[in-house]
């Protein structure tokens, strides 16, 4: 091997390395094997930045930005939450969960697409009181088949369109993957839900699977001031200062007007949050946040034990008549 070659697979097995230790983030490692290739002169100076430009790139780069924005806004979670709410069968909830992930996965990048809808099959799995992993690994593969649907599914039918262009002088276009492969993710969606029980199923050893699904969190409400360092950030912003230990429930504004806490909607002043994680992330949010305490913390066993169930008729006069269930604050 010539010098060349050798610093070449130098650099590729350190970044490699380091893509595995996972210490660093993977840009960081990226750029850092970059330099390091200019540094060696591996790579000519001229030529450092022009993979940016490449068609390639920019595709898998807005497809991961699509897929990013999609997962913020929690579009797909309100969307299932209005239309389907009264899901109960582990069936028909796989085959939602999975059929929406094989679409998605067609116009998105797979992690994004699952990303977006591992929040909902949780909700699915505490509802009907069984395994996430019931519905975890259909729909990853799911994400598998709808990525082989269309030229931007999936990586590498980018880079075979790429090819066949420098070949032949015309690349695939965006629908020519659609026959072949919407019949093999129909084929494997029905089987995944016909035969999903033959997957493996992980429950947490030494408890229930409400307890492998449910985290123990305490419940604090909390006032958005105006020295509060999220005032006028958004709902993702005050949930990173937790480190994702705890998560915002219901937004309260102007005492009467009960929000989603969707990730991006912007916290105002006097708005009262609910905040549901454990002790030591509630204590950093609310700190880190500068905010201020309305109410006592309660254990979500301590809540739960004081809640009770109910009937109720909207009357004639009933001035409820008109609104909704989520204005009303009902939640399965």
């Amino acid at each position: 091997m010539t010098v060349p070659q050798v610093l070449s697979f130098a650099v590729i097995v350190a970044m490699m390395a380091a893509l595995v230790w996972g210490r660093y983030r993977y840009d960081l490692v990226a750029a850092a094997a970059l330099l390091l290739a200019l540094a060696i002169g591996i790579v000519p100076f001229d030529e450092a930045f022009s993979g940016f430009s490449d068609d390639i790139v920019v595709i898998v780069g807005s497809a991961l930005l699509v897929s990013a924005g999609i997962a913020r806004s929690g579009i797909m979670e309100v969307a299932i939450r209005r239309f389907a709410p009264n899901l109960s069968g582990v069936r028909s909830q796989l085959a939602l969960l999975v059929i929406v992930v094989t679409i998605l996965s067609a116009f998105v990048k797979n992690i994004g697409a699952l990303a977006i809808m591992i929040p909902i099959a949780f909700q699915f799995a505490r509802r009907s009181s069984v395994s996430p992993s019931i519905f975890l690994m259909p729909m990853a593969f799911g994400s598998l088949l709808g990525g082989l649907m269309t030229q931007v599914g999936t990586s590498p039918n980018v880079v075979v369109s790429r090819v066949r262009e420098e070949l032949t002088g015309a690349a695939f276009t965006m629908f020519d993957f659609t026959p072949v492969g919407a019949a093999l993710a129909a084929a494997g969606t029905t089987f995944l839900v016909l035969f999903y029980w033959l997957l493996p199923v992980r429950e947490k050893l030494g408890g229930s699977v409400n307890e492998a699904i449910d985290i123990k969190n305490y419940l604090t409400e909390a006032k958005i001031v105006r020295d509060s360092t999220v005032l006028g950030k958004t709902v993702a912003d005050l949930m990173k200062l937790s480190g994702g230990d705890a998560v915002v429930t219901s937004i309260l504004r102007n005492r009467t007007m009960r929000m989603t806490p969707l990730p991006d909607v912007v916290l105002k002043l006097n708005d009262i949050v609910l905040l549901e994680g454990d002790p030591a992330a509630l204590d950093r949010l609310v700190s880190q946040g500068k905010l201020s305490v309305t109410g006592n913390r309660v254990s979500g066993d301590d809540m739960a034990s004081e809640m009770v169930a109910i009937e109720a008729v909207i009357g004639e006069s009933s001035p409820l008549i008109g609104w909704t269930a989520q204005r009303l604050a009902l939640y399965h």
